[in-house]
């Protein structure tokens, strides 16, 4: 019985894995062209997920509309108007007292498509198509496999399961949402009356790089239960988590946290291939996804089944200093993780023609001293980093490997 169980285990664990990969595989293609809002692959994409909802027979969330019951339509822009949609889903909690509140679980499904100027594209200059699969086809599939796991398990809260449209225009689609949720909607169906259902939103953006087993909750100040949860869940998964108390960031769970909602946005951080068409699948690293699967389920379980409402709590922004206050930029994207057990802060992205890269840093080295001064978090990075000044060149201290180098680093202010 023991070794069946076991196989059994083995084998779903699998499939969850091979699901995800296919999920992946097929939001990244070339096909779908980087799924730009109102575009073919937008709505390749949008139909695939709500076909998979469909699949699941989950409860839909808008009646009078044949097969485009879980579609939440918007319209969005001033001089071009372009009309996407969010994908919703509902599992309705099976507690009495507790099915009235809800959870949303929600990641991003909409991406760069060819880039070029302006589009947030880090090769603005390179036209092609930018697939993100880490942003954000790697949250769609586990948020995914969420969904499938929750429609069987019955949780005691009610659970909204949400694609975000639009999110690399501004956050738009979570913002239609919640300006949705605000009015009355006779078509709006199994959602609660108001947003003031919602009790805790869970985002999910680029989960697919994990290192270390290392990952970022940002949140976890936002409710007073939430940072406990997080360190218990994480312990029992094997996670080295670094947990940011304040709900804002450049991802859908700014949107909720705007409104007064609790939140907790999971992410595995930033790499070189971040928003340039190299962001492909075969890049992710899917057996950390399936540890992201099983941690993210172990805590919207827990959630979902508190016997209090999560209460709310204003945090204000840990990210203080903002680009705008800096006279100086070094080029690169620092671990905000803390996933390195080394003293030091590690830079996950060096870009090229920047100062650091072009004094010689390099994406992976860890960063020990900034003009002379020690540092050991992304905190006493910015803090050096509003020390210094424009057209100077100060040394930065790195190890690479089990070499110490220092370089010289001409400072450039950043482009505004």
């Amino acid at each position: 019985m023991v070794s069946l169980a076991l196989a059994l285990f083995v084998q779903t664990f699998a499939q969850g894995q091979d699901d995800m990969r296919r999920t992946v595989e097929y939001l990244a293609s070339q096909e779908l062209g980087g799924r730009f809002p109102a575009t073919r692959g937008d709505t390749l994409a949008s139909e695939f997920i709500a076909g998979k909802l469909r699949k699941l027979k989950f409860k839909r969330v808008v009646k009078d509309k044949k097969n485009k019951g879980y579609y939440h339509d918007f319209t969005y822009g001033k001089t071009e108007q372009r009309t996407t949609h969010n994908i919703i889903a509902v599992v309705p909690g099976k507690d009495k007292r507790l099915k009235h509140e809800y959870i949303v679980v929600g990641s991003h499904y909409d991406h760069l498509g060819m880039g070029g100027e302006g589009s947030g594209s880090r090769r603005p200059d390179t036209l092609g198509v930018h697939p993100g699969a880490d942003d954000n086809a790697s949250g769609d599939a586990v948020v995914l496999e969420l969904a499938r796991h929750f429609k069987k398990a019955r949780p005691a809260r009610s659970i909204i399961f949400a694609f975000f449209g639009a999110e690399e225009q501004g956050l738009v689609g979570s913002k239609q949402f919640l300006e949705w949720m605000k009015h009355d909607d006779r078509r709006r169906i199994n959602l609660p009356k108001t947003k003031d259902g919602i009790v805790a939103m869970v985002n999910l953006d680029m989960v697919g790089r994990m290192r270390d087993k290392a990952m970022s909750v940002s949140g976890t100040g936002t409710s007073s239960s939430f940072k406990a949860m997080v360190e218990e869940v994480a312990e029992q998964n094997g996670l080295h988590v670094t947990c940011i108390p304040d709900g804002y960031g450049p991802s859908d769970h700014a949107s909720f946290v705007a409104q007064d909602i609790p939140v907790l946005f999971l992410t595995t951080g930033g790499h070189m291939e971040y928003h340039t068409p190299a962001d492909v699948p075969s890049t992710l690293n899917y057996d950390g996804m399936q540890q992201t699967l099983d941690f993210s389920q172990e805590l919207i379980t827990r959630l979902a089944s508190m016997p209090e409402t999560p209460d709310y709590i204003s945090v204000p922004s840990s990210q203080k200093m903002s680009h705008a206050k800096f006279k100086v930029t070094l080029g690169l994207m620092p671990d905000v993780m803390g996933a390195s057990t080394i003293p030091g802060l590690r830079a996950d992205i060096v870009v090229a023609g920047k100062p650091a890269h072009n004094a010689g840093i390099r994406s992976g080295d860890i960063i020990q001293e900034i003009n002379g001064k020690p540092l050991k978090d992304i905190n006493e990075y910015m803090e050096l980093l509003a020390e210094l000044q424009p057209g100077t060149t100060i040394p930065v201290k790195v190890l690479r490997g089990e070499e110490t180098i220092v370089f010289q680093v001409h400072l450039t202010p950043p482009v505004r």
